[in-house]
This record gives C-alpha cells, sequence and structure tokens, in this order.
C-alpha cells in the first residue's frame, strides 16, 4: 500500500510539473503575445475576478467527500446524488453573486458575456474537482492523475492547433481562447463522470438539506480563509481594468499578467509542496509527534527555492521577459524597449513577492493543520483591507507598477503573521545558528548573481551558474543535507503507514 501511495504521488507530481508549466509558459504566454495586452487584460480582469469567489462552489466539499469516500467507500452510490445536486445549487449560488457583485461595480455588455463563460467555467472546474474526489477516495491513484491533467492537456491541443497549425487564416482571438477552455473542461467533466457512474450505477439526482448544512457549517471557517486569500491574490488585474480609465485599465491590466505569468508557475510548484505537507502535518499533530525537524527542514527547502527563482529572476529580469514576450514586427525598437522595460519594473516586484507566497505554503499549511483558522483568517482579513487600500492609493498613481507594490506589501505582512503564529502556537524553534547560516545564504546568492552578470559568456549560462550557486552554497553552509531529506521520507512513509 506504501509503496502503490508513494508511486502515484509520484506521477501525481510529474504530471503535474510536465503539464501545467508548459500551460502557463507556453500557451498562456503565446495567447497573449497574439492577442495583445489590451485584449488580454479584459480576459485576465474577468478571469480573476470570476475566480475571487470560486470557494462559493465548494464550500469545503470537495475535502470532506474525498475523506468521507476514502474512510467509507460504500457511501458513494448513497451521497453522490445528494453532494452532485448541492453543487448543481451551489453554482446557482455561485452565478447570482458573481453577476450582481460584478453588475453592481459597472460590468456590462461584453463584460458580462464573457463573465458567463467564465463562470461556467469554474462550474465545470469546480464539478471536475469534486468528481476527482470521488475517484481519488476510491483509491484511483493512476486514474485520478491523468484526470488531474487531461483539461490541460486538451486545452494544450485545441489552442496549439489555434496557434500553430495553419488552418486558422485569422488570429486567435480572446473569446476562442475562453472557448477551449470550455471545451476542454466538458469534456474532462464528461470523462470523469462516466468513471465515477461506473462505481455508482444510476443515480437520482435529491436534496437534502440536513447533510447539506452539515457539511456547510463544518467547513465554514476554512470557505472563509479561502474567499479573502482570493481576494487579496487576485484582486489586481480587476482593480486595475476599473480603476483606471478606458483601454488603459486593459492595457496595465495586461502587463500585469505578463509579470505575473512566472509568479503563478511558481506558486502551482509550491502549492504541490502544500498539498504534501497538509496531510503529514495533520498526522503528525494528531500522533502527537515532533513536528519541529520537518518544519525546519520544509521551510529551508521552499526557502531555497523560491530565494534562487526570485534572486535570479530579478537579476535577469529584462532578457527573462526579451526572451518570453519578443518584439511583434509592427512595433519598433523603442516601443519594444519601453514595453519590455515597463513589465520588468512590475515583475521584479512581484517575483520579490514569491518568497513570501512560498513561506505561506509552510506556515499556513501548518496552522491549517492544527485547526487554527481563526488566526488565519485574522490575518486574511487584514490582507484584504490593505490590498484594497493601497490600491486603491497605488493604481491611479502608479498604474501597474503600483498594483505590483501593492500585493507585495500585503504577502509579505501576511506571511509574517503566519510565521509568528506560527512559532507562537506551535512552539517552533530553528536556533540562532541556522538564522545565521540563512543570512549568509542569502547574501552570498545576492552577491553570486551580481557578479556573475558580469562574467564574459552569454546570459543564459549566467543564469545556470547562479542557479547552481545556490545549490553548492546550500551544502557548504550545511541548511541542506542529503539525510535530512532522507529523514522526511522516511517520516511521510511512517504517517502513511499509520
Amino acid at each position: 500500500m506504501q509503496r502503490r501511495f508513494v508511486k502515484n504521488l509520484a506521477l501525481l507530481l510529474f504530471l503535474n510539473l510536465l503539464i501545467k508549466p508548459f500551460w502557463i509558459l507556453g500557451i498562456d504566454r503565446t495567447v497573449q503575445n497574439q492577442v495583445g495586452d489590451v485584449n488580454y487584460g479584459f480576459f485576465l480582469s474577468m478571469y480573476s475576478f470570476s475566480i475571487i469567489f470560486f470557494i462559493l462552489l465548494d464550500l469545503g466539499i470537495t475535502n470532506y467527500n474525498n475523506r468521507n469516500i476514502a474512510q467509507n467507500n460504500h457511501l458513494l452510490a448513497k451521497h453522490f446524488a445528494g453532494i452532485a445536486t448541492m453543487k448543481l445549487v451551489l453554482g446557482i449560488l455561485y452565478s447570482i453573486v458573481v453577476f450582481i457583485v460584478g453588475f453592481s461595480i459597472g460590468y456590462r455588455g461584453e463584460q458580462l458575456n464573457l463573465l458567463a463563460w467564465l463562470v461556467f467555467n469554474q462550474f465545470l472546474l469546480s464539478f471536475i474537482l469534486y468528481l476527482r474526489s470521488n475517484i481519488s477516495g476510491l483509491l484511483l491513484f493512476k486514474t485520478d492523475s491523468m484526470l488531474s491533467v487531461l483539461d490541460r492537456l486538451l486545452m494544450i491541443f485545441i489552442c496549439s492547433l489555434l496557434l500553430w497549425s495553419g488552418f486558422f487564416i485569422t488570429p486567435i482571438k480572446i473569446s476562442w481562447y475562453v472557448y477551449a477552455q470550455t471545451t476542454s473542461y466538458f469534456l474532462t467533466t464528461l470523462v470523469a463522470l462516466i468513471i465515477v457512474l461506473s462505481h455508482t450505477g444510476k443515480i437520482k439526482l435529491s436534496f437534502n438539506w440536513p447533510f447539506s448544512l452539515m457539511i456547510i457549517k463544518k467547513s465554514m471557517p476554512f470557505a472563509l480563509l479561502v474567499l479573502l486569500m482570493s481576494i487579496y491574490n487576485r484582486m489586481e488585474p480587476v482593480l486595475l481594468e476599473r480603476l483606471l480609465p478606458g483601454e488603459t485599465g486593459l492595457h496595465q491590466s495586461g502587463v500585469y499578467g505578463r509579470a505575473f505569468r512566472l509568479l503563478d508557475a511558481g506558486n502551482n510548484i509550491s502549492l504541490l509542496f502544500a498539498v504534501l505537507l497538509l496531510p503529514l502535518f495533520s498526522t503528525m499533530i494528531k500522533h502527537k509527534n515532533p513536528i519541529n525537524d520537518l518544519v525546519k527542514l520544509s521551510f529551508t527547502i521552499i526557502l531555497a527555492i523560491s530565494l534562487t527563482t526570485a534572486i535570479s529572476s530579478i537579476t535577469f529580469s529584462n532578457k527573462i521577459l526579451e526572451l518570453m514576450y519578443p518584439q511583434t514586427g509592427t512595433e519598433s525598437a523603442n516601443d519594444f524597449i519601453i514595453r519590455i522595460h515597463e513589465s520588468a519594473l512590475v515583475f521584479r516586484i512581484l517575483m520579490g513577492s514569491f518568497v513570501a507566497v512560498s513561506s505561506t505554503y509552510i506556515f499556513g499549511t501548518l496552522l491549517t493543520a492544527n485547526g487554527n483558522l481563526k488566526l488565519l483568517n485574522i490575518s486574511a482579513a487584514f490582507g484584504v483591507v490593505l490590498n484594497i487600500g493601497l490600491n486603491f492609493i497605488l493604481i491611479p498613481h502608479y498604474q501597474s507598477f503600483g498594483a505590483s507594490i501593492a500585493s507585495f506589501s500585503v504577502q509579505l505582512l501576511t506571511a509574517v503573521a503566519q510565521f509568528i503564529f506560527a512559532f507562537k502556537v506551535i512552539d517552533l524553534t530553528f536556533g540562532r545558528n541556522f538564522w545565521i547560516r540563512l543570512s549568509f545564504f542569502i547574501l552570498l546568492l545576492i552577491t553570486a548573481n551580481f557578479f556573475v552578470q558580469y562574467l564574459p559568456i552569454k546570459w543564459p549560462f549566467q543564469l545556470v551558474i547562479g542557479l547552481l550557486s545556490s545549490v553548492i552554497l546550500l551544502f557548504i553552509l550545511k541548511l541542506l543535507d542529503i539525510k535530512g531529506m532522507h529523514k522526511m521520507t522516511l517520516e511521510i512513509i511512517e504517517s502513511i503507514r499509520k
């Protein structure tokens, strides 16, 4: 059982790390390059707005169902009809809330039309996640791993035809991009539904109010946390489009999207880290096992990854963006330089926040596992108020750069708050020696990346040397060791066995 779980968990990670970065950095990036900042900014602002309220589609049902079906396989057929009906009701609630709020902040015409498709897409995605929770609850790990990337594989196939096949004379439109998502989500939903129905047989939709109320009551603190975090993580493109006039807002939202893309790719990797840690932290806390060393090791690994990524990205920001967003045929050399410079300013700030965001996947996950949702909700509520306040002040004057400053400030302060809460509540101690070695690592890594720019070689080789210096420093300063990583692996297996 242990080998089966670890083997399929490795498959899940491999598929996600293979497919999703290619989707973000390959397809999504190319779409923006072809449709332009204004059109992509229009899509990004609408998409960000729709995803803010995504938790209303779930309210913790997926997590509850995953655990429940894993422990009671025989309840799948009985509960599926009730929960599926509840998901449909929540879909209606989500749609009503999104359109009421959207209309109240001024969305009209084309905006509401695009929003309708995005709302439908979010509903399909939510239903896919619910169907997958049944499949993983049945311990069909390989099937779940394949479904976790099926929608992206379908989108990659469809968008590749639209972008590069030569079958379409007209360049891709942002509406086609949204329709491709709809098609991919719909087909994935059908596949997942067929798999689930093969285990449940025929079902009859029904609504069980007491059962639904029980789930909502249990999941409400978690749902509130996700909603608050969604607001301060996804608000910038919406506010850029709303607070700036005409095409300026759409253009600046597109600029923000260019800079945000690499951060989004990095966050996907950090999120997988949290997915691994949550059940492990929960199990160790339940059995009152010592958790300090595991938290310290996890924090060291993710901090090393995020710091290395952030410092390298900041150092080579212009070169990276020139590679990702090359000069177009109708763009003068001067306009190209201005565009890259504008994006680089935002990119450096956002990649700086990657360190803070990554740390929340350790300490936020730890506090969640320990049941300290009240503390997390307090810090998230503070983040929402600060985020909206700073954006209203900074965006009118500094546009996308101001939005990046607001995002960085909120991510840093909420990360620090979670760090302090975790150390006080869990009683963690890393030791003075650790912090001294970490300080030297940061200082030496910044120094190495500064001087590597002046080596008489091409910048990709400079970047590689900068990345390798991080690995070397980790072992020289003894921040990371093979024995420690082996120990964490053994703890994971032991927790799974229990």
